[in-house]
């Protein structure tokens, strides 16, 4: 995987860090002040990276070295030219966090971090520390506390895990189950149903499950982004046909990269049902100038669907689509010199091109479960016909 310089650069001095923290516990100095000092003007004045943890350079420091850098945070904080600076500000709260950690005082740690809760990630640090020291009745109403705090905010998964992990520890499922309720009706995302899932089978709980399903569908015609969210979780629960209904009664809602899974999928099984979808997804990728690849994505799902044709037997349909396809993008010349040299993705197709000729505005028809719908080419929900024909490009090509 490619990474930019600078992100090099940082991975190695984090690397390096890490490695000069081993190095002094293993050799700690007689006089910790310069490391101190050291810690301090990187941490205030320094780019702010690389992090450098405390509880790594702690055998270092030893006890002289912490006190010593307490001191230089406290100057910091009380200096008023300083005090006003974000920078400072930060500087200030982490290392005093921090030096609490290492102070093994599990009540000055928490006493510290209650002082910025600022967010749902405080609260998790908060019942992370209670429940590593075992004190879990404490870590519980800290959790329920923080997610009271930040009822809105989308930063709380985390919390959430905690508190239903030490709900389920105390033998309360169904306490951990309305939890996971709760946070999937606030939020309706797949990431929320995949934990409610696994939580309702901790529970034998298969119905809450099917409610989940069911408040997504129930939202989906008023809200057709939801589309994307209940096709994963449709897919998660092996529900694969309805899975695939649902996108192709909502085309124009769906990500390229979705909608290929799909057409991957479903062509394994029924693969006359993906020729209209695989065209769209050519369209898309054609349509997709931000891209620098598009044309070769395109080219690529173009010889999925001669495939496809070759399977059916459909190979003239093929050819014709091919010819209109060329002709729409007639001023695209990349496009066409991926084509090859007399458009050799053809293969060994029988059928000839003539000359282009003039388009009609081409349809996608698709069959779901409410019958057979025609999309523009855009997939404009507004502009969804009742039962058409296909145009002729289209007709005989597929059999939904």
């Amino acid at each position: 995987m490619w990474t930019t310089p600078a992100a090099a650069a940082g991975d190695a001095l984090r690397a390096l860090t890490a490695r000069y923290a081993q190095a002094l516990a293993a050799a700690p100095p007689k006089n910790p002040a310069p490391l101190a000092n050291w810690i301090a003007t990187s941490v205030f004045d320094g780019p702010g990276w690389p992090d450098i943890p405390l509880v790594d350079f702690a055998p270092a420091l030893g006890e002289r070295g912490v006190r010593q850098l307490a001191d230089l945070v406290e100057q910091r904080a009380a200096d008023p030219k300083q005090a006003d600076g974000w920078g400072t500000a930060f500087g200030v709260r982490h290392l005093r966090e921090q030096l609490a950690e290492i102070s093994g005082d599990t009540d000055h740690y928490v006493e510290v971090l209650a002082r910025s809760l600022t967010g749902p990630d405080q609260y998790v640090r908060i019942v992370r520390v209670l429940r590593a020291a075992g004190r879990d009745t404490e870590a519980t109403d800290w959790a329920r506390r923080g997610l009271e705090a930040h009822p809105g905010s989308p930063f709380k998964p985390q919390l959430t895990d905690e508190l239903v992990a030490l709900l389920s520890a105390d033998g309360k499922g169904e306490e951990a189950l309305s939890v996971r309720r709760d946070a999937f009706a606030r939020t309706p995302l797949a990431s929320t149903f995949a934990a409610l899932a696994e939580t309702a089978r901790d529970t034998d709980s298969p119905q809450t499950t099917t409610w989940a399903l069911e408040l997504l569908r129930a939202r989906l015609p008023e809200h057709p982004a939801y589309v994307t969210e209940l096709i994963t979780c449709l897919r998660a629960e092996g529900l694969v046909e309805e899975a695939w209904q649902t996108a192709t009664a909502h085309l124009g809602e769906l990500s390229k990269y979705l909608l290929q899974d799909l057409i991957a999928e479903r062509r394994a099984v029924r693969p006359a049902d993906t020729v209209v979808p695989y065209q769209l997804l050519i369209d898309l990728y054609l349509g997709d100038s931000g891209n620098k690849y598009r044309y070769q994505y395109a080219v690529r799902h173009l010889k999925s669907l001669r495939e496809v044709h070759r399977t059916l037997g459909g190979e003239p349909e093929f050819t014709e689509y091919l010819h209109d396809l060329r002709a729409e993008h007639c001023r695209k010349a990349s496009f066409l010199a991926r084509l090859g040299p007399g458009h050799q993705l053809l293969g060994h197709l029988p059928v000839q091109l003539g000359p282009p000729r003039q388009l009609r505005p081409r349809l996608y028809v698709v069959r779901t479960l409410a019958g057979v719908t025609a999309l523009d080419p855009h997939g404009d929900p507004s502009r969804q016909r009742p039962r058409l024909m296909p145009s002729r490009s289209h007709r005989g090509v597929h059999n939904l």
